[in-house]
């Protein structure tokens, strides 16, 4: 953690307030503007005038490096961490202002290993509120971390004694929490901005045991790549994962050390999920345009989309580029295919091809297509597929299977780099499918897994909670749901409307919380879903809680298409008919016209389990799951479609919100 200036109160207190902002102006990194310098000495005169007589450590300046920003003020005194945010010159107390300064709580309280058990208030103060706002409402989560006070500069003194008479535990060593580790798990936007920002994955991941195989797994493959290099070889490399394990992060990663395009190691991540392109591309292209002008420089977001684009792109555009030209190979040597799993099979390659690109007789799957193209390279080429397990969720998606039956079948000299976890049954092998894993030019690198989810710091085990409740291991599911309750919680309802009170209940900040549902759940339009309507996932996972479009509102439900690869804090996924739990079974349904139709393809019938296995491993702090009641009076819904399931879900010990 760092910070522009600290100091015990007491010297604070002594020193010359053009010493402290000349400390400020001479650490930070950018040309200190007039106006800052200003808010600097407004906030000094109001601390040194607030904070007479109290004993503790002063922080300026408060770096938090996960969310990109700084703290105004720090403070610890005794064992209360007061976190002060100031918005200088401002008469009221703005509801993105509030956000602000409790995401700054949250995020010290959950990833900041000394501010874990400490009490810790924010406080927002506008000092052109000149009257006193008390009383002042201390409301304590769970957590002890405390909703956000609004305070007047004069309220500042009284919230903070008050908070002490209130708080009287532990005193915080502010050496020892000054020396504390910052363990973040950011968000997959938060990851991609702080990659290609120029951050390492070490700064933005966890740092402990169990997720150290992130760091691990990216060095194994630049091994890969380097020894691809450097003997004229060509490799395919399986990085396999739980949900949320990080194998996205991991192929961005390596992407964005290889940003060069003059360099012979000049990388490109690909992904098919049309919405995780987007709203990625979107998000640092923004996250550029501010940071930019922040520093001084200029870039128009139509620029900065345009730089992004180099870095991230569909997968279907690089497949295009390579038609135009059948022989020149790409100017890449390394591509990363994210969701690698979901490339399409012949079947369907060659019915896009005939429908769209008018070339008849196409005779290639995707994934035999794209190794083609890097195969065109007459030294070296490394191909990264970054695949989940269980995840393939539409028609036509030819599962990992058939890379490794592209590569036997047409690119037998190509190394083939595995992990024995892709072995696993979800992974979905058949035929001499696990024959070509074990045979000439294979290698088996256990660090190319990575086995714990990291997209809920909560709750490590959440995947594997839902395998189980999927594959009905009852003994299973109830022991992982025991292990994860305490800090996940997950909730069962009947009452949609009871989820969605839940859900704003239970997000603090700006933590972003929707509903999700099967894309399949068409009898969901009486309780007011409806998964028809094509959502714009930019407006959906990035905009705030102002506008309609949002996740916030919870008008619009994300299915498992605008969701996978991408996550809630909190999610509510919303049951419907189309998958029922019926005599320890799972029934496969999908609506057609104006009644449900029994889907015996297998194909189907695994695609549709896959959804919910993605809609419940969405949510990176809690879930509710909601089985709305049936209707007597209507024949699409009757309660013998919903009750099962909900008494399953129920009988694995998930509690009940009326």
């Amino acid at each position: 953690m760092k910070f522009h200036y600290s100091s015990s109160i007491a010297n604070f207190l002594d020193e010359p307030k053009e010493s402290i902002v000349g400390k400020l102006s001479h650490v930070s990194q950018f040309d200190v503007s007039i106006p800052q310098r200003n808010a600097w000495e407004s906030q000094i005169d109001i601390l040194q005038e607030t904070l007479k007589g109290l004993d503790g450590s002063i922080f300026f300046e408060f770096i938090v490096p996960r969310m990109g920003h700084r703290i105004d003020v720090a403070l610890i005194i005794s064992s209360v961490l007061f976190v002060v945010e100031f918005k200088v010159g401002s008469e009221d107390f703005d509801s993105n202002a509030i956000d602000q300064v409790w995401d700054y709580g949250l995020d010290l309280k959950n990833f900041h290993e000394h501010s874990h058990k400490a009490t810790v208030l924010p406080i927002l103060v506008s000092t052109g509120v000149t009257k006193r706002t008390a009383p002042y409402p201390f409301i304590v989560a769970e957590d002890n971390l405390l909703s956000p006070i609004c305070a007047s500069p004069p309220d500042i003194r009284p919230v903070i004694d008050e908070a002490l008479d209130r708080f009287d535990g532990t005193g915080i060593d502010p050496e020892t929490w000054e020396a504390g580790r910052y363990q973040p798990t950011p968000t997959i936007i938060e990851a991609a901005q702080a990659l290609y920002g120029g951050h390492k994955v070490e700064e933005i991941s966890r740092r402990d045991a169990s997720a150290h195989n992130l760091t691990t797994t990216s060095k194994a493959i630049e091994n890969i790549i380097h020894t691809c290099r450097e003997n004229s070889q060509k490799a395919i490399c399986f990085v396999t994962g739980v949900p949320g394990a990080g194998k996205t992060l991991v192929g961005l990663n390596i992407a964005n050390h290889h940003l060069d395009p003059k360099s012979d190691l000049y990388s490109v991540f690909l992904s098919g999920n049309g919405p995780l392109v987007k709203v990625l591309c979107e998000a640092l292209a923004r996250d550029k345009v501010s940071h930019t002008n922040a520093s001084g420089g200029k870039i128009t977001l139509r620029e900065a989309r345009s730089k992004v684009k180099s870095f991230i792109q569909n997968v279907h555009h690089f497949r295009d580029d390579c038609l135009r030209d059948a022989k020149r190979p790409p100017i890449e040597h390394v591509a990363l295919f994210d969701e690698a799993q979901r490339a399409w099979n012949l079947q369907q390659t060659a019915s896009f091809m005939r429908r769209k690109k008018h070339i008849e007789n196409f005779n290639q799957s995707e994934p035999e297509f794209l190794i083609s193209c890097l195969d065109r390279h007459p030294d070296w080429a490394t191909i990264v597929c970054l695949v989940g397990g269980g995840q393939e969720i539409n028609s036509g998606e030819a599962g990992i299977g058939e890379w490794l039956e592209a590569r036997n079948r047409s690119f037998p000299d190509w190394e083939v780099y595995i992990s024995s976890e892709l072995k696993d049954s979800e992974y979905q092998l058949t035929g001499k499918q696990p024959a070509v894993i074990c045979g000439k030019n294979s290698h088996v690198i256990d660090d190319l897994h990575l086995s714990v989810s990291l997209r809920s710091f909560r709750a490590e085990k959440l995947s594997s909670f839902v395998k189980a409740l999927l594959d009905i291991e009852v003994i299973e599911a109830r022991q992982y749901l025991n292990e994860i309750s305490a800090k996940y919680p997950i909730i069962l309802t009947r009452k949609v409307e009871a989820a969605r009170e839940w859900l704003r209940n239970k997000a603090r900040g700006t933590e972003r919380y929707g509903l999700v549902a099967s894309s399949q759940a068409s009898r969901l339009k009486p309780r007011g879903i409806d998964v028809r309507p094509e959502i714009n996932p930019i407006h959906w996972f990035l905009h705030d809680k102002k506008d309609v479009r949002s996740s916030y509102y919870m008008e619009d439900v994300a299915t498992e298409f605008h969701i996978q690869g991408l996550e809630l804090d909190w999610a509510g996924v919303v049951w419907d008919g189309d998958f029922r739990f019926n005599e320890n079974t799972w029934q496969n349904w999908s609506f057609k016209g104006s009644k449900w139709q029994r889907i015996h393809k297998r194909e189907r019938q695994i695609y549709q389990k896959n959804a919910y296995r993605v809609l419940m491993t969405r949510a990176r702090q809690g879930m509710i799951l909601v089985v709305p009641e049936g209707s007597h009076e209507d024949p699409t819904r009757p309660p013998e479609y919903y009750d099962a399931t909900f008494r399953y879900l129920q009988d694995l010990g998930i509690p009940t919100l009326s």
